[in-house]
Order: structure tokens, then C-alpha cells, then sequence
């Protein structure tokens, strides 16, 4: 852990305390795998996907989670879950009691075998969510190799320092042998089924080594994408090629609230640009299993203004991620440690997400990264409540117009950049704008152009 505070400490006084970038810091930046280039996430928790919740079942919705525009599944962890000192009735996921196995009430091997198969016939990536730090307390390694493990006093394992964390146990990564245990692991779900990915599990408690080397060796196997639970710099150095932009993701609640400013926006994204590397990708969203499970569904945190931000975050520099159902405007809470499955219904939030990311994967303007073209923001008379930024990449290019405040706005916008002839997103309606426009919006309204 010391090495790890040291590392993020040099990491910050690289990017922020040297006017020019120490040229071997870019040297070592993450390769994109080409293909991560227009895809948008969609977060599967397999158990509360379907009454059924399993692979098969999740198998038989790909073309429909193609059609929404989504090219990355990212499945919630897939191992057997440990029994003892379990929460609930089925546990956490994050309770892994075999690296090398998957959890049965999801099926066989063989059908997580097809359900990768079946996505990457229909062009889609299969990220699989990983949990490094700890094990559960019945992992096979606690009796092979309980020297794996921290101790108390006492000799007894323990869960992870400062948190509630009671089901699981933690890891030891000052033994080399776990680091190459947990490589051997990552390794095997590559080989064998041929999965494009991780998102690791509090990747933050992990040394940063580990993910380095993990990668290098990942690699070699085949490009691997790979996303952080992280939102520190450091982790696009060598690792990672996404982290979480947990920061405008509390914006976005704290200006629905009427708490913050929209002007922190601008803030936010200047303080990233400034800590992180230039192709560095970071996730956007309005909810996740986390969010939704312990915090509130997107209608509690945003209200009115779910919508709103669900555009932000899939037109601004960045991935933007859909928890499974917020495709049709999941309102509950999803259970964390019992069976609680969706109801699907038919929603017009299906249509809106279809018309967000599709265009998110065919306009170039809105591709993620360095791959597409970054916010140009676009001042206004009114920069208390109206947000409108424009986003060009060769003969692309999008311009986003958001009232982020729940009163009805006359704003005016002068920039050559809103000059063009647009279709809206929501409406088709074509749209011939000049120099000077003024917008009327009502209560979080929002317009989509592009061409």
C-alpha cells in the first residue's frame, strides 16, 4: 500500500506539476484494442435480468440489446458465490469462492461458452466484472492456500481494513505467489472462452502493479479492454483504458437537487484534462448496480432531469454506460442479495436510448477518446441554467443543447461553431441554424443536433 501512495503521488506531480508531460510518462500510455472505439456499455446483473436469470436467458436478448446501439456487455461477476458468513439469501456476487468456476443458478460453462459466442457474432464485446481484493471465506484457497490471505493477531482472516465488507476476506498482494495466482486466473477466462475483457472490482485496492502486468500479459493473449472501478490518473498509465467519472456523476444528482452549479461542468472536465492522459476514456452514466441498489433508482437522485442527464452523458467526451432497464425506465430499486428481477415493459425510453446510441456508434463527432472530437463549450446569456457544447470530428459533428434547470429558459448563443444545417435527434426535424440563435427550452428540455 505504501508503494501504491507513492506511485499515485509521482503520478499526480506528472501530470499536473510539470507545464510540458515528462515524455516517458506517454510512452507507456494504454493501446486501445481499435475496436472500443464507437461502443457504448450496457451493465448486465445476470440474476436480476430475468426471472430466469441466467445465461441462456441473457443470450436470447442480445439482438434486441444490439438494436439499442450496444456494443460492450459488461457481466456482472459470474462465479460461485460463498456460503459462509453470507449476506442475504444468495449473497453477493463479489463473494467469490472460485476464480475458475461459474456460479451453477447461472448455468454451465458451456453456456457462458455460448453466450460469448452468440455476442461476438452479432459484433459485440464481452467484458467480464472481476473481484481481485478479496474471496469469500469458503474459497478453496483458505484451506490450499491460506497463506494467500491477511491475518489478524490472532491468525485469522480478515475482511478488508475500513469497511462493512463481513462476507468476504482479504487478499494478501505483499505474497507474490497471489499475484501470480490471480494473473493465472484472469488469464484462463481469456484463453478458454475467449472473452474480450475486465471490469475490475475496486481496482483501487489492488497495487497498481498487479493491473500493469496483468495487462502486458492479457495482451499478448489478444487485445483486452479494460475497465477500472477507479477514477484515479494513474490507472491509464499501463492498465486501463476506462475509469469511472464518478465526479460528474454526483454533479449531475447535485444540479438536479439544485445543490451545484451547472458551471462546475466545465470545472470537472478542465480538472480531468489537466490529471489525465490525453486518449485517456472515462465512463459516463446516470446509474449502475451500486447507484441503483444503495443509492436510488435515477427518478430518486435526478427526478425530472433523468432524461436530461442520461444526453449529457452519452454526448459528452467519454463511454456512456446503461444499467440493464434503464432501457425502459426502471424505477425500483433492484435487491442486492435476493432475487428481484426486471420487469420488462414497453417503454418510450427504449426508442431514446436506441436514438442516443446509435448515434454515439455511427457519428464520429461522439466516438470515445481521442477517437472522436472533444466539448467545445458554448457560452450563452443565460450559463446559469443553459448548457450547450458542440463536438466536430472530420466531416462530423454534434451540437447538444440542455436547459439544466426545472424553470422555462430564453437563452441566446453567438459562436460560429452553430452554424450548419442539422437533423434533430428526437424529432428528425431538420434545422438550419447561423452565427447567432436564440433557445427556448422548457424545464430540463433537451435538443440533439447533427449532421
Amino acid at each position: 500500500m505504501k508503494f501504491y501512495l507513492a506511485y499515485f503521488l509521482l503520478v499526480v506531480v506528472m501530470f499536473v506539476g510539470c507545464n510540458t508531460p515528462q515524455p516517458q510518462t506517454f510512452q507507456i500510455e494504454v493501446n486501445h484494442p481499435e475496436w472500443i472505439k464507437n461502443q457504448t456499455i450496457y451493465e448486465v446483473n445476470i440474476r436480476q435480468f430475468s426471472e430466469e436469470g441466467s445465461f441462456a436467458a441473457v443470450q436470447r436478448e442480445l439482438p434486441r440489446i444490439k438494436e439499442l446501439g450496444i456494443g460492450i456487455l459488461w457481466l456482472m461477476p459470474i462465479h460461485p458465490i460463498g456460503e459462509v458468513n453470507r449476506k442475504g439469501t444468495l449473497g453477493s456476487y463479489y463473494s467469490v469462492q472460485d476464480y475458475f468456476d461459474v456460479n451453477p443458478e447461472f448455468g454451465t460453462k458451456d453456456d457462458f461458452r455460448n453466450l460469448v459466442n452468440a455476442a461476438q457474432e452479432l459484433d459485440m464485446y464481452v467484458v467480464l466484472d472481476w473481484g481481485a481484493n478479496h474471496t469469500a471465506w469458503d474459497n478453496e484457497l483458505t484451506t490450499t492456500n491460506p497463506e494467500f490471505f491477511e491475518t489478524n493477531d490472532e491468525v485469522s482472516f480478515i475482511p478488508p481494513r475500513g469497511t462493512d465488507w463481513d462476507d468476504v476476506i482479504q487478499l494478501d498482494y505483499d505474497n507474490p505467489e497471489v499475484w501470480d495466482y490471480m494473473i493465472s486466473a484472469l488469464s484462463y477466462w481469456f484463453r478458454e472462452f475467449n472473452i474480450d475483457g475486465y471490469r475490475t472490482d475496486v481496482a483501487y485496492l489492488v497495487p497498481l502493479e498487479l493491473w500493469n502486468r496483468a495487462r502486458t500479459e492479457l495482451d499478448a493473449i489478444k487485445p483486452v479492454f479494460m475497465l477500472a472501478e477507479s477514477d484515479l490518473p494513474e490507472h491509464h498509465i499501463a492498465a486501463f483504458d476506462m475509469t469511472y467519472n464518478w465526479k460528474l456523476h454526483h454533479l449531475f444528482g447535485g444540479i438536479a437537487r439544485g445543490e451545484e452549479p451547472v458551471s462546475r461542468i466545465d470545472e470537472i472536465i478542465a480538472e480531468d484534462k489537466q490529471l489525465f492522459p490525453e486518449n485517456a476514456i472515462r465512463m459516463q452514466f446516470t446509474s449502475n448496480h451500486d447507484e441503483n441498489s444503495w443509492q436510488g433508482t435515477v427518478f430518486e437522485r435526478m427526478g425530472d432531469a433523468a432524461k436530461t442527464f442520461a444526453v449529457l452523458a452519452s454526448t459528452i467526451d467519454g463511454m456512456p454506460l446503461l444499467y440493464n432497464g434503464q432501457e425502459i425506465g426502471l424505477n425500483k430499486r433492484l435487491e442486492f442479495f435476493e432475487k428481484d428481477a426486471i420487469e420488462w415493459t414497453e417503454s418510450a425510453f427504449t426508442e431514446f436510448y436506441t436514438r442516443l446510441f446509435n448515434l454515439n456508434r455511427t457519428n464520429e463527432a461522439l466516438f470515445n477518446g481521442s477517437y472522436g472530437g472533444q466539448a467545445v463549450r458554448l457560452e450563452s446569456d443565460n450559463d446559469d441554467a443553459l448548457y450547450a457544447f458542440v463536438r466536430e470530428k472530420n466531416e462530423s459533428k454534434v451540437l447538444v443543447v440542455l436547459n439544466l434547470s426545472d424553470s422555462e429558459i430564453i437563452a441566446s448563443v453567438k459562436n460560429e461553431l452553430l452554424e450548419g444545417t442539422y437533423t434533430e435527434l428526437f424529432t428528425d426535424a431538420t434545422v438550419t441554424l447561423t452565427e447567432q440563435n436564440e433557445f427556448s427550452l422548457k424545464p430540463w428540455e433537451y435538443l440533439v443536433y447533427y449532421y
